[in-house]
């Protein structure tokens, strides 16, 4: 596994995304979209987990060289950002992999404000496969009813942002519109992926769930190869 940096150019102002590829020639990518505090090292570890599984993993950075270094600014880092903005960083992401590696099968994932987006961007991006958000926002009904890829949604049950309520929300919505998602929630917290937080990482959850998403980009991504 190794990495480099992709240069993205946007509207509103240039920025990169964190890249590690896998030793051999990889034929699928995963976008990986930070949480709130930015492009750090854990989401650099991330990015080498996915590597290490046979896939590019192409990490933007929507805070454009901003990295939190507590809650508040990480909160005002996440309050800045506006949809728009962080939408077209994704499409940016996506296309410039696209040019530079050759690769046309995408699937995304996302943690706590970088789960908010994912789910999001498989609403609004064609060239997604699958999604795979972890404990992010919904987006509203009228976007969430374009969803037309399959969405592995994570959640925890003690979360008190991404909470049970919000949960059944989008599982009515999905039942409404018949969208492909599966919500699966775990007796964990908020954050209880990542593991430089040991006050909220679950360990257990954590590894179930990095199975259940592995499986769905596996199906999405390499089955149709």
């Amino acid at each position: 596994m190794k990495t480099e940096t992709l240069n993205l150019n946007t509207s509103r102002g240039a920025t990169i995304a964190h890249v590690a590829r896998p030793d051999r020639d990889a034929t699928a990518a995963v976008i990986l979209i930070h949480e709130w505090w930015g492009i750090n090292d854990h989401i650099r570890d991330l990015a080498g987990r996915y590597a290490n599984e046979g896939y590019l993993c192409v990490a933007p950075d929507l805070y454009r060289g901003s990295v939190a270094a507590n809650p508040d600014e990480a909160a005002a880092l996440m309050k800045a950002l506006a949809i728009e903005d962080g939408m077209e960083t994704i499409r940016q992401a996506i296309h410039t992999a696209q040019a530079a590696y050759q690769i046309d099968r995408f699937a995304i994932t996302g943690y706590c404000m970088g789960g908010t987006f994912a789910l999001r961007a498989a609403c609004e991006i064609a060239e997604l496969k699958a999604a795979a958000p972890f404990y992010g926002d919904i987006p509203e009904e009228s976007v969430l009813a374009q969803l037309r890829v399959p969405v592995l949604f994570i959640a925890g049950l003690r979360d008190a942002w991404i909470n049970p309520e919000k949960v059944n929300t989008l599982k009515t919505i999905a039942a409404k519109y018949d969208l492909p998602v599966e919500a699966v929630s775990y007796d964990a917290d908020h954050a209880f992926f990542n593991d430089t937080r040991p006050q909220v990482y679950n360990a257990v959850a954590a590894a179930d769930a990095w199975r259940r998403v592995l499986e769905l980009f596996g199906r999405q991504l390499r089955n149709a190869e």
